[in-house]
């Protein structure tokens, strides 16, 4: 059957049967087995006679010719709807929005391209979405080289699980260190690299754990064994035994002469020449009731009063569908299923001035990779946005615990592999917190006075779950004009079991017989400015003792002189960070400059204090894969593409690569292009390095990542100067209940 013939077929069928959406097929048809995916598939297959079971790359566009209805939106950044997602998931894998052309939008909103203009003219937007799929026979993926995998998905996660428990050689295994089929679990991560494999199989390597009794803390138990399970076959390819570490004459010995790839064997364990481990028993647990059950026998402290968050007024912020105002902020809050939260289009209202700040801010991309090298360890090398996606592992918010005090909720929904949508009732959390002081001064002379001003921000969160990872993602908008990205890291360890006198050299033993191994986490932040319009450019501020002026000198007599260096960023590149100086990044606009200082209007980016290297070596497989880790800043033209923007500095498609895709970060900056009063991207690198400490077990407490963005000559002063003083009148004194004054608005002297 011919491409035509079936693009003609299922369009038919769609326009007979009412859809809201046009499909253009970008795929052809192969005659394979089939297992019907949705009833559209199904009904099509039926009708062309073609047996197939597919799940190419298709891309969908939402028409609003007469024949079809369009689809109603408040903003042309609103996340695909789950009616949206429904309609377009003829597939399994993911389904997205296109981000449309960046002109098209801000001329719907009215927001100027650049300083004094007027808004373009508005043009009819189309909403374009994606889908992508794959043959589950062949492993082949259309119109991509040979290999490439697309995001895993959920059910692909939690299948991966069922596979593996019903397996023959898993079930014996775990038999004999005493596991019932039962009690056996297991974690699916993306294999990252293994040349044994060839690339096109959908492969997960699975970390198995055993369960002794429900809702028990898995991971304390691990198993000494990984199985590798091909995803489309539904069936365990491998097992491969983890050698370990004995303490000899020469020190901590491997029990194996290298850490490089073994070969495949059916007696893969043998060559490990180790007895397999049995799991640690011992429960660490974290629910309430079964920590009462442990051997330390915890129980909830009792000297926790009751802490209220209180806004008899109610919320200061209200939204309009997607589009959220507050304060003097302005902004368009959007779920996407590799994100999670983007928020688009930020504008702050300076004195009934409009004036545009950022353009969009998401997440571009997180890696974790662990440093052990006995193999299979070093398969451990998650890209946690580009192969599993924050929006599909979002949290369903519970009011109350993970947001507290007035809460206003945002769904979210992304594609299952029947074609319908998963929805998130609660995915994204919106409140108000008060955040201590915004500024304050006394006058300390007799008789003079003081002014107390309290900070409030805006919070946009949400929580993602990876396995044993919890992510925290809080965008913090405060009312001196700042941002703030704030990323909390909280979980459980990812951990292995080790012999009772088996030597840790790459983690900590954080309990008997359980092996922490250390790792790190670094994060791709992706910023598109405008400040007061998408034409800006970069700046590296250092600053630095004044050179050739040594102390004594004429010009530094004291020795205690430091100047600020400006050097603009003129060529797209990665700008690295100088231990020896105190560094920013200032994004400006050269076509306004403050009345007083004079400089160019813009926004200061702090990335200090998360700023870390990636420990693999430079000519090290992890490296080719992660490059975006190599610099904390980098800047390029945004080059609006057929698929939008430039997005995915690891690549859009991540799983299994082991050499670099043609489409990482390092391909977009090559040092020709001009980024001078241009349309630019600015990627952000923060990260931590974790050396498990026994503190960090059962579960790890939160660490904090930050990077902020602050006005630098932007406003004429200080933008919060206009917030009124308050006092809470329901603040009393701890002990004796003396009461503040009633009225909200007395002074505090």
């Amino acid at each position: 059957m011919t491409l035509q013939n079936a693009e003609d077929s299922l369009t038919s069928k769609i326009s007979h049967r009412d859809i809201l959406v046009a499909i253009h097929i970008q795929a052809g048809w192969d005659s394979i087995a089939c297992q019907h995916q949705g009833p559209l598939h199904k009904e099509f297959c039926q009708e062309t006679g073609i047996i197939c079971r597919v799940f190419f790359e298709f891309q969908l566009f939402l028409t609003f010719q007469h024949r079809f209805v369009p689809t109603a939106f408040k903003h042309p950044l609103d996340p695909l709807t789950p009616d949206e997602t429904e309609i377009k998931a003829i597939k399994f894998i993911t389904t997205y929005l296109l981000p449309p052309p960046k002109k098209l939008v801000l001329a719907y909103l009215g927001i100027c391209l650049t300083l004094g203009g007027q808004p373009e003219a508005p043009t009819p937007i189309i909403r374009k979405a994606e889908v992508d799929f794959l043959d589950v026979v062949n492993g082949d993926t259309y119109n991509l080289p040979e290999g490439t995998q697309p995001q895993i998905s959920v059910q692909e996660l939690v299948a991966c699980e069922a596979i593996v428990k019903s397996d023959a050689r898993v079930q014996q295994l775990a038999k004999e260190v005493g596991v019932l089929p039962e009690q056996i679990v297991c974690d699916g991560w993306s294999i990252c690299y293994d040349d044994r494999f060839p690339q096109k199989r959908r492969i997960q390597q699975t970390l198995i754990f055993a369960r002794l009794s429900e809702h028990e803390n898995l991971y304390a138990h691990p198993l000494d064994f990984i199985a590798m399970v091909d995803a489309n076959a539904e069936e365990v390819l491998h097992i491969d035994f983890p050698p370990h570490y004995k303490n000899t004459a020469n020190g901590a010995t491997l029990s194996v002469p290298s850490t490089k790839f073994p070969e495949l064997s059916e007696d893969a364990f043998a060559a490990t020449s180790q007895p397999q481990i049995p799991p640690p028993l011992k429960m660490f647990d974290f629910l309430p009731d079964l920590m009462q059950k442990n051997e330390e026998n915890l129980k909830p402290r009792d000297d926790i009063k009751p802490l209220h968050i209180v806004q008899p007024e109610g919320v200061s912020f209200k939204l309009d569908g997607n589009e959220l105002e507050w304060q003097n902020w302005k902004m368009h809050i959007s779920f996407t299923h590799r994100e999670g939260i983007a928020l688009s289009t930020i504008t702050y209202n300076d004195n009934g001035k409009i004036r545009p700040i950022i353009y969009r801010l998401s997440l571009a991309e997180i890696v974790v990779p662990y440093g052990a090298p006995e193999y299979p360890h070093p398969r451990k090398f998650a890209f946690d946005s580009g192969e599993y996606g924050m929006g599909t592992m979002a949290n369903e918010l519970s009011l109350g615990c993970d947001c507290v005090g007035q809460i206003h909720y945002l769904p979210g929904a992304y594609v299952g592999h029947d074609g319908s949508a998963i929805v998130i009732k609660n995915a994204i959390c919106i409140h108000e917190e008060d955040n201590g002081v915004l500024w304050k001064h006394t006058d300390y002379r007799p008789g003079g006075h003081t002014q107390t001003v309290r900070r409030r921000r805006l919070v946009v969160s949400m929580v993602c779950t990876l396995a044993n990872h919890e992510y925290i993602w809080n965008y913090h908008f405060y009312q001196d004009g700042s941002i703030k990205l704030e990323v909390r890291l909280t979980d459980i360890l990812q951990v292995y079991v080790a012999e009772t006198d088996e030597p840790i050299k790459f983690g900590t033993k954080v309990a008997p017989n359980v092996n922490a191994q250390s790792h790190q986490h670094l994060f791709s932040i992706r910023v598109d400015p405008m400040i007061d319009g998408i034409n800006n450019f970069v700046i590296e501020s250092d600053v630095i003792p004044l050179p050739n002026a040594s102390t004594g000198s004429d010009l530094n007599f004291t020795g205690n002189v430091f100047i600020q260096e400006d050097t603009v960023l003129k060529k797209e590149a990665g700008s690295d960070w100088d231990w020896e100086k105190e560094q920013k990044w200032k994004i400006v606009n050269p076509a306004r400059q403050h009345y007083s200082s004079g400089k160019d209007v813009g926004y200061v980016v702090g990335v200090k204090g998360g700023v870390t290297r990636m420990m693999a070596r430079k000519d090290g497989w992890a490296l080719k894969r992660a490059q975006f880790v190599n610099y904390p800043v980098w800047v390029c033209r945004d080059v609006e593409g057929v698929k939008g923007s430039r997005m995915w500095p690891a690549g859009q498609y991540v799983p299994q690569t082991k050499e670099s895709p043609a489409d990482l970060i390092g391909a977009w900056v090559k040092g020709e292009q001009n980024i001078e009063n241009e349309d630019i991207l600015v990627y952000l690198t923060v990260g931590t390095m974790h050396i498990p400490r026994p503190e960090d077990w059962p579960v790890i407490p939160v660490e904090h990542l930050n990077i902020t963005l602050k006005p630098q000559s932007f406003f004429t002063m200080n933008p919060s100067m206009d917030v009124p003083e308050t006092r809470d009148p329901k603040s009393v004194s701890a002990f004796s209940q003396e009461a503040a004054p009633s009225h909200a608005h007395a002074g505090c002297h």
